[in-house]
Protein backbone atom coordinates (compact mmCIF):
# COMPACT_ATOMS: atom_id res chain seq x y z
CA UNK A 1 0.00 0.00 0.00
CA UNK A 2 1.38 3.42 -0.98
CA UNK A 3 1.40 6.61 1.05
CA UNK A 4 0.65 9.91 -0.67
CA UNK A 5 0.93 13.50 0.49
CA UNK A 6 -1.33 16.25 -0.82
CA UNK A 7 -1.73 19.80 0.36
CA UNK A 8 -5.32 21.00 0.60
CA UNK A 9 -6.83 24.21 1.95
CA UNK A 10 -7.55 24.06 5.68
CA UNK A 11 -11.30 24.61 5.15
CA UNK A 12 -11.46 21.57 2.85
CA UNK A 13 -9.60 19.43 5.37
CA UNK A 14 -11.90 20.57 8.18
CA UNK A 15 -15.04 19.96 6.11
CA UNK A 16 -13.76 16.51 5.09
CA UNK A 17 -12.94 15.56 8.68
CA UNK A 18 -16.36 16.77 9.85
CA UNK A 19 -18.25 15.01 7.04
CA UNK A 20 -16.43 11.70 7.52
CA UNK A 21 -15.86 11.70 11.27
CA UNK A 22 -15.41 8.19 12.62
CA UNK A 23 -14.92 6.68 9.14
CA UNK A 24 -11.85 5.20 7.53
CA UNK A 25 -10.56 8.31 5.78
CA UNK A 26 -7.87 6.40 3.89
CA UNK A 27 -10.53 4.17 2.34
CA UNK A 28 -12.64 7.21 1.47
CA UNK A 29 -9.71 9.00 -0.17
CA UNK A 30 -8.82 5.84 -2.11
CA UNK A 31 -12.43 5.52 -3.33
CA UNK A 32 -12.53 9.19 -4.35
CA UNK A 33 -9.20 8.85 -6.18
CA UNK A 34 -10.49 5.76 -7.99
CA UNK A 35 -13.65 7.63 -9.01
CA UNK A 36 -11.53 10.55 -10.27
CA UNK A 37 -9.38 8.19 -12.37
CA UNK A 38 -12.49 6.49 -13.81
CA UNK A 39 -14.05 9.87 -14.64
CA UNK A 40 -10.85 11.02 -16.36
CA UNK A 41 -10.80 7.81 -18.41
CA UNK A 42 -14.45 8.39 -19.43
CA UNK A 43 -13.60 11.96 -20.45
CA UNK A 44 -10.69 10.74 -22.58
CA UNK A 45 -12.86 8.07 -24.25
CA UNK A 46 -15.60 10.63 -24.97
CA UNK A 47 -13.05 13.04 -26.43
CA UNK A 48 -11.59 10.32 -28.64
CA UNK A 49 -15.07 9.39 -29.89
CA UNK A 50 -15.89 13.04 -30.63
CA UNK A 51 -12.64 13.45 -32.51
CA UNK A 52 -13.29 10.27 -34.52
CA UNK A 53 -16.83 11.35 -35.40
CA UNK A 54 -15.60 14.80 -36.40
CA UNK A 55 -12.78 13.33 -38.49
CA UNK A 56 -15.06 10.90 -40.34
CA UNK A 57 -17.88 13.41 -40.78
CA UNK A 58 -16.33 14.77 -43.97
CA UNK A 59 -16.48 11.27 -45.49
CA UNK A 60 -20.20 10.79 -44.87
CA UNK A 61 -22.69 11.59 -47.61
CA UNK A 62 -24.75 14.75 -47.17
CA UNK A 63 -28.47 15.07 -47.71
CA UNK A 64 -30.47 17.98 -49.01
CA UNK A 65 -33.33 19.51 -47.03
CA UNK A 66 -35.73 17.86 -49.46
CA UNK A 67 -34.16 14.41 -48.93
CA UNK A 68 -34.39 14.86 -45.17
CA UNK A 69 -38.05 15.93 -45.42
CA UNK A 70 -38.86 12.91 -47.59
CA UNK A 71 -37.10 10.54 -45.21
CA UNK A 72 -39.13 11.91 -42.31
CA UNK A 73 -42.39 11.51 -44.16
CA UNK A 74 -41.75 8.00 -45.48
CA UNK A 75 -43.65 5.36 -43.62
CA UNK A 76 -45.91 7.80 -41.80
CA UNK A 77 -49.62 6.96 -41.84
Amino acid sequence: MATVNFSVPDEIKEAFNKAFAGENKSAIIARLMKQAVEEKERQLRRQAIIEELTRTRKDRPTATDEEIRQAREEGRP
